[in-house]
């Protein structure tokens, strides 16, 4: 028969103590964890009563790590979602229309006036008046295309522009749509593991599958429901160019237009250019932060191009400010009575 000396009972016997100590707060898992995320939401500065109720039902001299328990363990959710790339495909041909625009109206002597005309999801469609210049039109929106930079579309431009009758047809290169592809599909899974740990679950498995689509797997959400409602919520920084503002909800705007409501402004609208000025691709950082007021505010970056785009924007803004009162001056001056006042932004 074996025989123990004390100290190595005692020691024993102390190291299965500490073990049981340890593993004490799986015995608690759902308070332990609801304490754990109420104690990070207050490290991150989201102080409310109610967190802090939730943060003191578990003493904090007593150790709170848990076991991370997987799907078959302990329940949750399963998710298989779809990006929805093609949306992406048409923004970008949104973003793509100023500089053909622009590109266009150095030319319009030539190829006569141009105008928007709606298409399929991916492409652009710009129609001229002078069709027997299309060649000319082609040529120059060729010039706007730039090299695809990825290995697999070494060689390749990101655009292809083709013609048909009086139209000019834009659309993505094969090679550039599967880099857009990767890029959104990477971009999706970064949102997604964010929104995920946010809202405090642990070993959450989210990885891609196929070309368009994602599994989520998140252990302790109730159901599918409520992990849409986690992932569901789209976060998209543009800046839209303000055409005019009026005080009906109901009144009609062009078919390049959108009408939003003003915020903390009761019967204020906006009308906006639909296309942006300044989106996602132009950013290389964002971030929710505060003000000076402690309200909730968006701190982002903006790449070269990006800042060119909002450096120029504020220069128009800031001559026909500069203009207005110019006129104003000049109007002290003048026996008229109108004076028309045009500014081009």
């Amino acid at each position: 028969m074996l025989q123990f000396s004390l100290t190595k009972k005692v020691l024993i016997w102390g190291v299965v103590a500490l073990g049981f100590f340890f593993a004490m707060p799986n015995g608690f898992y759902s308070r332990v964890e609801a304490v754990n995320d109420a104690r990070v939401q207050i490290e991150s500065g989201n102080i409310t009563p109610e967190l802090m109720r939730t943060a003191s039902n578990w003493p904090s001299f007593l150790p709170s790590s848990l076991v991370n328990l997987g799907l078959d363990l302990r329940g949750g959710a399963h998710l298989l979602a779809r990006v929805r790339v093609d949306q992406v495909y048409e923004a970008r041909m949104d973003d793509f229309w100023p500089e053909v625009r622009d590109a266009l109206r150095s030319e319009r002597a030539t190829i006569g006036t141009i105008r928007r005309v709606d298409g399929v999801v991916d492409d652009l469609r710009v129609r001229i008046s002078e069709p027997a210049q299309i060649a000319r039109a082609v040529e120059l929106v060729s010039a706007l295309a730039r090299p695809v930079t990825s290995l697999s579309g070494a060689g390749s431009n990101d655009i292809v522009v083709t013609s048909e009758n009086d139209i000019i047809i834009v659309k993505l290169s094969e090679a550039e749509k599967i880099l857009t592809d990767n890029r959104t599909m990477e971009q999706s899974l970064e949102i997604i593991r964010r929104r995920v740990d946010e809202a405090g679950t642990r070993e959450p498995t989210i990885q891609r599958q196929g070309t368009d689509r994602v599994l989520i797997q998140v252990p302790g959400i109730g159901s599918s429901e409520e992990l849409k409602g986690i992932i569901g919520k789209t976060a998209k920084l543009t800046f839209h160019k303000v055409i005019s503002r009026t005080s009906k909800a109901t009144q009609r705007v062009q078919s390049r237009q959108v009408l939003y409501p003003a915020q903390g402004e009761n019967d204020v609208y906006y009308i906006l250019e639909k296309t942006p000025v300044i989106n996602g691709d132009h950013l290389t950082d964002a971030q929710p932060a505060f003000d000076q007021n402690n309200r909730p505010a968006v701190s982002f970056r903006l790449n070269t191009t990006g800042a060119r785009i909002l450096a120029s924007i504020q220069l128009k803004i800031l001559a026909a400010h500069l203009l207005l009162f110019w006129m104003k001056r000049l109007f002290l001056r003048l026996p008229f009575k109108v004076i028309y006042l045009v500014v081009l932004a």
